[in-house]
C-alpha cells in the first residue's frame, strides 16, 4: 500500500466519527492526484490573473453549486459512468467543480465584472454553468424516472417553503438593518436561501421521507433538540454571517464577496443535494 493511500485512509478513519458526513470517500490515488494537480494549476492561474469577485459573479456561480450537488447525488445512486464517478464523490466533487470554474475564470475573468451581459465575466460563467447544469439535470430526471414511483411532492414543498421563508427573512432584515441587505446584496440572499434550504430539506427528509442526517455534528444537534432546532440554528447562523461580513464586503469587496460565496455554497450545495437525492431515491 502506498504512502498516499495509507495517509488518506488514516485521515478518513480519524476524522469520520467527528466531522465527516457518511459517504465521505476519497477517490483512488491517481484520480486524487489529477484533481489536486489541476486545482494547483488553476490556483496559480488565478494568482497570476486574479478576477474581481463581484456580487453578479457570486450569483452566477449558483448553477455550478447546483451542478456539484447534483453530481454527488447521482454518484450516490450509481447513475454516472464508472470513469466519471471517482471525480464526483464527496468531497472531491467540490474540488472538481472548482477546477472547472477556476479555469473559466482564468480565461474570462478580465471581462466586465459588474454586469450580467452575455460577454461579461458573470454572464459567461452563468450561461456556461446553466448549460452544464441542464445536462446534469437531464441525467437526474432519467435517474428519477428509473426509480418509480416518482414522488416530488415533499422535495417541492421543501424548495417552495425555503424560498418563501427566505423572502420573509430577507424582508425583515431589510426593515431592521437595510444597510446589511444593500451591502451584501444577491450573495447575502443566497446565504439565507442556501442554509434554509439545507435545514428545511433535512427536516423534510427526516420527518417525512425516512432519511437520516449524514453529518455527525448536525445529527448531534438534532438529537439534542429536534430537527426544527437545527433549522433555526442554520437560519440564525446565516443571518449572523451576513451581518458580520457586511462591513468586510464594504471595505474589501472581492474578499468579502468570496467569503459570502463560500458560505452560500456550504448551505446551497447540501440543500440541493438533499432535494435531488430525495427526488431520485424516495
Amino acid at each position: 500500500m502506498s504512502v498516499a493511500i495509507s495517509l488518506a485512509t488514516l485521515i478518513t478513519r480519524v476524522m469520520e466519527p467527528l466531522l465527516l458526513p457518511a459517504g465521505f470517500e476519497l477517490p483512488p490515488t491517481k484520480y486524487l492526484l489529477v484533481v489536486v494537480g489541476a486545482a494547483l494549476g488553476v490556483l496559480w492561474g488565478l494568482f497570476k490573473r486574479p478576477p474581481a469577485i463581484t456580487q453578479p459573479l457570486v450569483v452566477a456561480l449558483t448553477p455550478w453549486m447546483a451542478t456539484g450537488a447534483t453530481l454527488y447525488a447521482l454518484s450516490q445512486v450509481q447513475w454516472l459512468p464508472a470513469f466519471i464517478r471517482p471525480f464526483t464523490t464527496a468531497p472531491i466533487v467540490y474540488l472538481t467543480v472548482f477546477v472547472v470554474v477556476g479555469a473559466l475564470l482564468v480565461l474570462f475573468g478580465d471581462r466586465e465584472p459588474e454586469t450580467y451581459a452575455v460577454r461579461s465575466t458573470p454572464g459567461l460563467i452563468g450561461v456556461i454553468g446553466l448549460l452544464v447544469l441542464s445536462g446534469v439535470g437531464m441525467l437526474a430526471v432519467q435517474a428519477t424516472l428509473a426509480h418509480p414511483p416518482v414522488s416530488i411532492a415533499w422535495p417541492a414543498i421543501a424548495v417552495g417553503g425555503s424560498i418563501l421563508a427566505s423572502g420573509a427573512v430577507w424582508a425583515v432584515i431589510r426593515q431592521v438593518a437595510p444597510d446589511i441587505t444593500r451591502v451584501t446584496g444577491g450573495p447575502g440572499l443566497l446565504v439565507v436561501i442556501g442554509h434554509l434550504l439545507d435545514g428545511v430539506s433535512t427536516a423534510v427528509g427526516m420527518t417525512q421521507l425516512g432519511f437520516g442526517e449524514q453529518t455527525p455534528l448536525s445529527r448531534l444537534l438534532i438529537d439534542l433538540g429536534g430537527v426544527w432546532l437545527f433549522v433555526g440554528v442554520k437560519l440564525l447562523l446565516a443571518v449572523f454571517v451576513i451581518w458580520v461580513l457586511a462591513e468586510y464586503v464594504r471595505e474589501s469587496p472581492s474578499e468579502g464577496n468570496l467569503l459570502l460565496a463560500v458560505v452560500a455554497a456550504v448551505g446551497l450545495g447540501p440543500g440541493i443535494h438533499n432535494i435531488v437525492l430525495f427526488t431520485i431515491a424516495s
